[in-house]
């Protein structure tokens, strides 16, 4: 099913170019043409699924299968590997810019360039801490 308009949807379809990794009935796998370092990888389902949670678990497995099979082909590559970067954003204010979900794998070396910014070091409370793994639990019907 194509969405008009979405980029990866397009790309699915065959009405885009992209330089396929990998491919299956349900997921695939190309190169991001705004790379974070040479090597990054997106996987996405074929089907439009905008966020986390419109994936089943079935899908939800291959991606992160095909992530882990891409980050190890990453490593035993000519490509520059020294480690590799699993990113999913879900969500505008998880900074997702493509509504159709995707998980980035991207190679890792000293000096690549990219940074995660964060306020690290709050230290809440076991008490907070607690609280807020009831809360999840209750979400999840636990």
């Amino acid at each position: 099913m194509t969405t008009d308009g979405c980029v990866f949807c397009l790309i699915a379809a065959r009405e885009l170019d992209a330089s396929v990794v990998f491919e299956s009935s349900t997921v695939l796998a190309f190169m991001d043409v705004d790379p974070v370092t040479e090597g990054h990888v997106l996987v996405v389902p074929k089907a439009h699924l905008p966020g986390l949670g419109d994936l089943d678990e079935e899908i939800a497995a291959e991606m992160f299968a095909v992530a882990r099979s891409v980050a190890g082909a990453l490593r035993q590559s000519s490509l520059r590997c020294d480690g590799v970067n699993l990113f999913y954003a879900d969500g505008e204010a998880a900074s997702q810019e493509v509504f159709h979900s995707h998980l980035h794998v991207f190679p890792r070396f000293e000096n690549d360039g990219f940074t995660i910014e964060a306020r690290w070091g709050s230290n809440p409370q076991r008490s907070e801490l607690d609280a807020h793994a009831a809360a999840l639990r209750d979400a999840l019907g636990l």
